[in-house]
C-alpha cells in the first residue's frame, strides 16, 4: 500500500513543494504503470497458454476433439486438470478426452458445449460427474466407461436425444431412477459394476427404441417381469449375475435375437443348461412353453373343469415335451463340438512374429492365433462372421482406440512376420479394394473422401474407414505387420494388404451388405483358408510373439484364456 500522501498525489505531482520530489515521483508513477501493465499481459498469456490441440480447434472452427494418450494426461496433470478453454469452444459436436488416468473431475462449465452431440470420457479415473451435464440437450452418446464412478447425477435423465449410454466398468451400484426419460435410448451398457438390481422404468414402454442393454457382471438379484415392455429390445446381456429365475415374460419380446444369462445359478436347473448351451431361440421356447411343463408359462391359461380346455392343455404339454427333447439333443450336438488348442511345438505350420523395439511407443501389443476348420461358403457364415467382427470393433475394441482385429489368410503370408512402427512416408501398401500406394497417399484420399462425405451428407460424422483416421494423428511412426518380403500386410488402425484377404463370394456378399460401407476393413477383412470342411472341429494353433532379441513376450490362446472354457470346448494338449 502506498503512504497516503504520495497516494493522493500520485498522479498530480504538481502538488508536491519540492521539485526534485516532484520528478522522483514522476519516475515511480510511469514504472509502475508499466509494471502494473506488463504483469497483466504476462497473466493474460498464462491463462491463454493453450494447448496446441485447443488452439488448432479454435483457430479452424474445428467441431471434433480428441485428446488422449500419455502427452494429454501429462498436461492434465501439470495444470491441475483440462485447461479452462476447453469449456468455450462451443461449436463442437464431438469431444473425446481418453486415457488419461490423471483426470478426475470435469467442470461444470462443460454446460457451455450446448451443440455437443458425443461426449466420450471413457479410460480416465472420473470419480464424479457435474450435474451440469444435463445441460447439454444435443447429447446422443455419452461413454463414460472405465472409470471410478460410484453415482450418477439425476441430471443425467435431462438428456432427451440420448441414444448410447456407456457405463460400463466403474463402480456403480445405482443407476438414477428416471432414466425413462431419456426416451430415444438405444443401448445401454452397465456391465462390470455394483449394481444390485436395474431401475424399474427402465423397462417402461416409454423406451420403445432400446434395442440393446448389456447389464453383465454385477451382483443383480432379479429380471423384472416389465420386460415384455421393451418392443424393440433385440440384445439382452445379464451374464454372471445373481439371478435365480427368468420370467416367462421374457418370451413375449418379439424382436429379441440374443440373450445371454450364462454364469447366474438358476433354480431350474435344466435352463441353467440350455442357458449355458443352447440358442436365443430354444430359451424363450422353453420359457413360452412353462418351463418345465408346470404352467409357468403364458400358453397355458389356467382354466379346469372344461374337457375341449384340458384336451388342448394336454397337446400343449405334449408338444413342450418335444421340444424340450429336441433342446436336450441340441445341448448335446454343442457339446460334441470340440475345440483342439494346440501348444506351438506341436503346430507343424506355426508362425513366427517378432515386434520391433520401435513400435513401443505407437501400438505397442500384438497377439495372434491360427484358426482352422472354419467353413464361410455356406449359407450366411461369411456375413455373420463379418457382422461379429464389426461388433467387436465398436464394443470390446472401443472403436479400434483399444485394438484392432485383422483376419488373413494363412497360405498367402510369407513367414517370418515383423510388427513394426516406421515413417509414413517409407510405407507401401496395397489397400482393400485399392491399388498399391503410399500410406501418406492413402490417407489423403480417405481425408478427401471424409470432406465428400460431410458435404454430399451435409454433417459431421463420416463412416466406413474414415472414422478411424484420427488415430493416427500426431504420430510420427506408423504401425505395420510386414511379411518375409518387407510387404505391408497389415496397416492398424485403418486397413489391410489385399494381398493377403481372404473373400469368399465377394462379389454377393457386397451386394448382400448394403449398411457396410465399400471398402471397409469389416467388409474385406476374413480369415483362413476355405476349405470345404464337413468335421465340426474348429483347431486354435497357438502363436508366439518374441522381441527382436529373440525373447518370448507373448503366446495365445495362454494358459490364462484357457483356464474358464465353456461346457462345448475341450482344450487338447
Amino acid at each position: 500500500m502506498l503512504d497516503k500522501y504520495l497516494y493522493k498525489h500520485l498522479f498530480n505531482p504538481c502538488k508536491l513543494k519540492f521539485k526534485k520530489q516532484r520528478k522522483r515521483l514522476e519516475r515511480f508513477r510511469v514504472a509502475s504503470v508499466f509494471r502494473f501493465t506488463f504483469d497483466s499481459m504476462a497473466d493474460d498469456n498464462s491463462s491463454r497458454n493453450l494447448w496446441p490441440e485447443i488452439e488448432k480447434v479454435e483457430k479452424e472452427s474445428r467441431r471434433e476433439l480428441v485428446l488422449q494418450g500419455p502427452l494429454i494426461d501429462s498436461k492434465i496433470k501439470n495444470s491441475g486438470g483440462l485447461h479452462a478453454s476447453i469449456y468455450s469452444l462451443s461449436l463442437l459436436n464431438y469431444l473425446e478426452i481418453s486415457q488419461c488416468p490423471s483426470l478426475n473431475e470435469i467442470h461444470e462449465d462443460i454446460k457451455h458445449l450446448s451443440h455437443l452431440q458425443s461426449l466420450i470420457l471413457c479410460r480416465n479415473k472420473l470419480t464424479s460427474v457435474p450435474s451440469s451435464i444435463g445441460d447439454l440437450k444435443a447429447l446422443k452418446v455419452l461413454d463414460l466407461s472405465v472409470n471410478q464412478l460410484e453415482v450418477l447425477p439425476e441430471e443425467i435423465c435431462f438428456l432427451s436425444e440420448l441414444n448410447t449410454l456407456n457405463l460400463s466398468c466403474n463402480s456403480l451400484k445405482a443407476l438414477p431412477e428416471a432414466i425413462s426419460s431419456c426416451v430415444k435410448l438405444a443401448s445401454i451398457n452397465v456391465s462390470k459394476n455394483a449394481l444390485s438390481q436395474l431401475p424399474e422404468k427402465l423397462w417402461s414402454s416409454r423406451l420403445d427404441h432400446l434395442s440393446s442393454i448389456i447389464a453383465s457382471d454385477n451382483a443383480i438379484e432379479q429380471l423384472s417381469c416389465e420386460v415384455h415392455n421393451l418392443s424393440s429390445l433385440k440384445v439382452l446381456d445379464l451374464s454372471n449375475n445373481k439371478l435365480q429365475e427368468l420370467p416367462a415374460e421374457l418370451a413375449d419380446c418379439s424382436k429379441l435375437k440374443e440373450t445371454n444369462f450364462k454364469g447366474n445359478k438358476l433354480k431350474d436347473k435344466r435352463l441353467e443348461k440350455m442357458v449355458n448351451g443352447c440358442q436365443t431361440k430354444s430359451v424363450l421356447d422353453y420359457l413360452r412353453a412353462g418351463g418345465r411343463g408346470k404352467g409357468k408359462g403364458k400358453a397355458q391359461d389356467g382354466e379346469s373343469g372344461d374337457k375341449a380346455d384340458a384336451g388342448k392343455n394336454s397337446k400343449k404339454k405334449s408338444a413342450g415335451k418335444q421340444k424340450g427333447k429336441k433342446e436336450e439333443e441340441d445341448v448335446d450336438e454343442l457339446n460334441r463340438m470340440v475345440v483342439r488348442v494346440l501348444h506351438v511345438s506341436e503346430a507343424p505350420s506355426s508362425v513366427a512374429l517378432k515386434v520391433s523395439t520401435s513400435i513401443k511407443d505407437v501400438r505397442p501389443y500384438i497377439v495372434c492365433c491360427i484358426v482352422k476348420g472354419m467353413n464361410l461358403r455356406q449359407g450366411n457364415a461369411l456375413k455373420r462372421f463379418l457382422i461379429a467382427q464389426t461388433k467387436l470393433h465398436d464394443e470390446m475394441c472401443n472403436k479400434r482406440t483399444t485394438a484392432t482385429i485383422a483376419t488373413h489368410d494363412l497360405s498367402l503370408l510369407k513367414t517370418p512376420l515383423l510388427y513394426d512402427a516406421r515413417p509414413p512416408d517409407t510405407l507401401k501398401i496395397i489397400p482393400l479394394g485399392r491399388k498399391e500406394m503410399k500410406v501418406t497417399d492413402l490417407l489423403r484420399h480417405l481425408q478427401q473422401e471424409a470432406d465428400e462425405q460431410r458435404k454430399q451428407k451435409k454433417r459431421q460424422n463420416v463412416s466406413g474407414l474414415h472414422r478411424y483416421l484420427r488415430l493416427l494423428d500426431g504420430k510420427a511412426l506408423y504401425p505395420c505387420l510386414v511379411d518375409a518380403e518387407d510387404h505391408v500386410v497389415s496397416f492398424p488402425p485403418i486397413t489391410n494388404s489385399e494381398k493377403t484377404k481372404k473373400m469368399a463370394e465377394l462379389n454377393k456378399l457386397t451386394l448382400e451388405l448394403k449398411d457396410v460401407d465399400v471398402g471397409s476393413d469389416e467388409e474385406l477383412d476374413v480369415a483362413g483358408p476355405v476349405e470345404d470342411f464337413t468335421s465340426s472341429e474348429l483347431i486354435v494353433l497357438q502363436v508366439k510373439v518374441d522381441d527382436a532379441d529373440g525373447n518370448l513376450k507373448v503366446v495365445y490362446p495362454s494358459k490364462t484364456d484357457l483356464l474358464s472354457c465353456p461346457s462345448n470346448l475341450s482344450v487338447i494338449r
